[in-house]
């Protein structure tokens, strides 16, 4: 489990499928062998160490799922430790299960900040709602504003600065993960509904 604070920016020191590696300081601190590491807001599985250097193995279920599959070498990621028991909540409750791929719409300035609108998958939009948490490459962001397949989000200076969102311009992909909440509340008012709906028997009935 994450909180969506990015710890530091990392890079992509090599790609050879399905093995990444890359390059961090801040996260490689206490990291073992086996421990998770959210690149871009993907839960992976660190399977080797070296200096600042580590890798990962990126399945093709996460190539499918998330922006893993376009980066290369040089690529800058948004890196973040798990979240300790006992920390901080920084963010929200981020799972690293990444739900699909957003684009870029556009990034405009307001003030000392930006305004991002995101276009995203129609499957997500009835997730999305406005103050509600949505994680952008591992970023945890308050949505501003929402509208079908869309939605916008403030971004300060310092994250603009210390994330991947200040490389990155209209259309270019990011990966979204929506409050696991939502969908938990959907499913159990499905399960209830279908419930709702069957006919009742009467007792007495054969």
């Amino acid at each position: 489990m994450f909180t969506g604070i990015v710890e530091e920016m990392g890079k992509v020191v090599g790609v050879k499928p399905p093995v990444m590696t890359l390059q961090g300081k801040v996260t490689l601190e206490d990291a073992k062998l086996g421990d998770s590491i959210a690149v871009n807001g993907v839960c992976l599985t660190v399977t080797s160490l070296r200096g600042n250097r580590f890798t990962v193995d990126v399945s093709p279920e996460t190539e499918r799922r998330s922006n893993l599959g376009r980066l290369a070498k040089d690529s800058a990621v948004n890196l973040e430790r798990p979240l300790a028991y006992g920390g901080r909540m920084g963010g929200h409750l981020v799972e690293g299960h990444v739900d699909g791929v957003g684009e870029i719409i556009s990034a405009v300035p307001e003030r000392e900040s930006f305004v991002y609108t995101f276009r995203t998958p129609r499957a997500l939009s009835r997730y999305v709602v406005e103050k509600g948490f949505v994680a952008v490459d591992g970023i945890s962001l308050t949505v501003i504003a929402e509208r079908p397949s869309q939605f916008s989000v403030a971004v300060i200076p310092f994250t603009h600065e210390h994330t991947t969102l200040g490389t990155y311009g209209p259309g270019d992909l990011v990966n979204l993960e929506v409050d696991i909440l939502a969908k938990y509340v959907e499913r159990l008012a499905r399960a209830y509904t279908r419930q709702r709906a069957k006919p009742r028997r009467r007792e007495g009935a054969t």
